[in-house]
């Protein structure tokens, strides 16, 4: 999301430990969703990694209030046993923002939507996410990254920039690699070019610099080769960059996707040899139909497919946005949509929307659910 909010003061009182609740055997999307501890889940903009039995989910963690729109403690914790997904154990901040105001991660930045990967070359565990620097608004469309020796952390903090400084994208032709001629450019407000402006003007303004980085995801294939897909050009068009056998920098081989679609809140994941898609439009934080779409390679050519959601409130996809998409553990092909439901006004309240994908004409459908439980996927 890049709403324009005004930096706020902060006024934070940290949760108290509620009581442990009984162990939950459903999912409930849209409810107030407890941990162990009895606290609602504190993960927002999350994405989830298999480790070694468990899945680990690592989200924003918010406080109460507007002040919840910028990060204030870092990114938090959590794991359940792979067969469950339902029980939640606290694990703790896996990242913290900094006390130093002149850190890239200086406690008011804007930090989201934080993946985690493991590299089995390295041994290391990878944080990638959307960093925004503290004061600027949404104007520096960084990446951050940050690495740890254990799932849970802590995460030590590497680097943060733009994508690809310099870089030519691979599909942009070899005739039009040139900045001589590049069409002129000016920011994008909305979800729409200017009438007659080219839908590349923004690549082209940022091609020295480095590409804008937004809302983001990681994905491993099954060769073990990760990429870096993300929000950018003015949120006009998506760009999938290639990292290198660190998961921790890119390689400078990346493409332009969707050019000029303003999607946003990426998710991948691969089915039956195919990469399937689900997004967002572009609407700040109101919700907006997601849309998806299909691949035989992650560079495409993508075709699209519509909004996946189905029933009375599809047009608003349940009142969520996508923010990863979770492979069933043990249970080939099957998947689990995980979006949140933003609450702008008081962030720490967000709650979770997770449902099941199914499959309608060889298509992804999200059909809503008032309960239901991973184990009868």
């Amino acid at each position: 999301m890049r709403p324009i909010l005004p930096l706020l003061s902060l006024l934070v009182a940290l949760p108290v430990l509620a009581a442990p609740g009984p162990r939950q055997t459903q999912i409930r999307p849209g409810e107030l969703w407890e941990d162990a501890n009895g606290n609602h889940i504190n993960a927002h903009g999350g994405g989830l990694l298999l480790h070694e039995g468990r899945v680990w989910w690592f989200g924003e963690h918010k406080v109460p209030g507007t002040a919840g729109n910028q990060a204030w403690v870092g990114v938090h914790c959590y794991s359940s046993p792979a067969d469950d997904l339902v029980n939640w154990r606290d694990e703790g901040i896996a990242l913290r923002v900094s006390d130093d105001p002149k850190s890239y991660i200086a406690k008011g930045c804007i930090l989201e939507r934080p993946k985690v990967v493991y590299n089995a070359k390295t041994g290391k565990f990878v944080m990638w996410f959307h960093l925004e620097l503290k004061g600027q608004g949404y104007a520096a469309a960084r990446y951050g990254v940050a690495v740890a020796d254990r799932v849970e952390g802590p995460y030590t903090f590497l680097r943060s920039g733009r994508v690809n400084p310099g870089v030519w994208a691979q599909n942009i032709p070899a005739e039009k690699r040139t900045l001589a001629d590049a069409p002129a450019a000016k920011r994008l407000s909305s979800s729409a070019f200017p009438e007659g402006m080219d839908k590349a003007a923004i690549y082209y303004r940022d091609f020295a610099g480095g590409q804008m980085a937004r809302d983001m995801t990681i994905f491993v294939d099954d060769d073990g080769v990760a990429y870096h897909i993300y929000a950018s050009e003015d949120n006009g068009t998506l760009q999938i960059a290639e990292l290198d056998d660190t998961y921790t920098r890119h390689t400078g081989r990346y493409a332009r996707l969707f050019e000029g679609r303003f999607m946003e809140a990426p998710a991948l994941f691969k089915k039956d040899g195919k990469y399937w898609f689900i997004g967002s439009g572009c609407t700040g934080w109101a919700p907006n139909a997601a849309r998806s779409a299909v691949a035989d390679s992650i560079w495409g050519p993508w075709t699209e497919l519509g909004n996946p959601a189905r029933g009375e409130n599809a047009g608003k996809t349940h009142f969520s946005q996508s923010t990863y998409v979770l492979p069933v553990p043990a249970k080939p092909g099957r998947f689990i949509f995980c979006a949140d439901r933003w609450n702008p006004k008081n962030q720490i309240d967000s709650r979770y929307i997770w449902l099941p994908i199914e499959w309608e004409d060889g298509k992804p459908v999200l059909n809503w659910k008032d309960a239901w439980s991973p184990a009868d996927l």
